[in-house]
């Protein structure tokens, strides 16, 4: 399979929360097919955006291959990475609207969840092409901050280290008047949620030609 660009992951492992993500966004990137959607009305376009990336929190955003890099070089990367980095864990998940999508975000201490990702963002940077022109541009209509343009500019996107902040999206962008009502839909149809929430695997994906990410391999945190 030829992929595009590459990213760092967390996905769920195999269970009710992994199969409640896949059903929900309607795209199983660890089995790499479409999943049979949960039958609520509207669902499919609230979930539009996030449908191809599948349900997973990112660590270190999608980035292209530089120039003298491959797949074999950067897998063996991810798992040298990923020997040397310790687990990390909060006290669990909880539904939380971000700005107006919607998520499940860490409760409690997010400090070792931050080590982990700045981990992957740092130690992998070697494999990642700067970004052209435009995508830059794209990112600084959010307005960004003098931090976030230094971020963006050093590590080609601007959320990331102490601008990071781990999330598993389960909506697109939502008018304001619909977040309340797709919070209770989506809390009826999640499982309950992991108390604490165990963060012990990174997993490289890759994007395809058709735009959707796929796992490529999960590696196990035993730093």
């Amino acid at each position: 399979m030829s992929y595009t660009r590459f990213a760092i992951y967390y996905l769920p492992p195999e269970g009710a929360m992994a199969d409640f993500g896949a059903a929900w966004l309607g795209w199983d990137c660890v089995s790499a097919r479409d999943s049979i959607p949960h039958d609520v009305p509207g669902l499919h376009d609230v979930t539009m955006t996030p449908r191809k990336y599948g349900f997973h929190g990112t660590l270190k955003p999608p980035f292209r291959l530089a120039e003298g890099t491959d797949v074999s070089g950067l897998q063996d990367a991810v798992s040298q990475m990923a020997a040397a980095c310790a687990p990390a864990q909060s006290d669990g998940l909880a539904l939380t609207a971000l700005g107006r999508f919607l998520a499940l975000t860490p409760v409690g201490d997010t400090s070792g969840i931050a080590r982990v990702a700045a981990t992957c963002v740092e130690a992998l940077d070697a494999f990642r092409a700067p970004p052209p022109e435009a995508e830059l541009e794209r990112r600084r209509k959010a307005r960004l901050s003098e931090r976030q343009e230094e971020l963006l500019q050093r590590w080609g996107y601007p959320y990331v280290m102490e601008e990071f902040r781990f999330h598993l999206t389960l909506t697109g962008r939502l008018n304001v008047d619909d977040i309340a009502p797709w919070t209770e839909t989506a809390r009826a149809h999640l499982p309950p949620l992991p108390a604490p929430f165990v963060m012990d695997e990174v997993a490289l994906v890759g994007e395809r030609e058709d735009g959707r990410f796929e796992l490529i391999q999960r590696y196990t945190l035993a730093g």
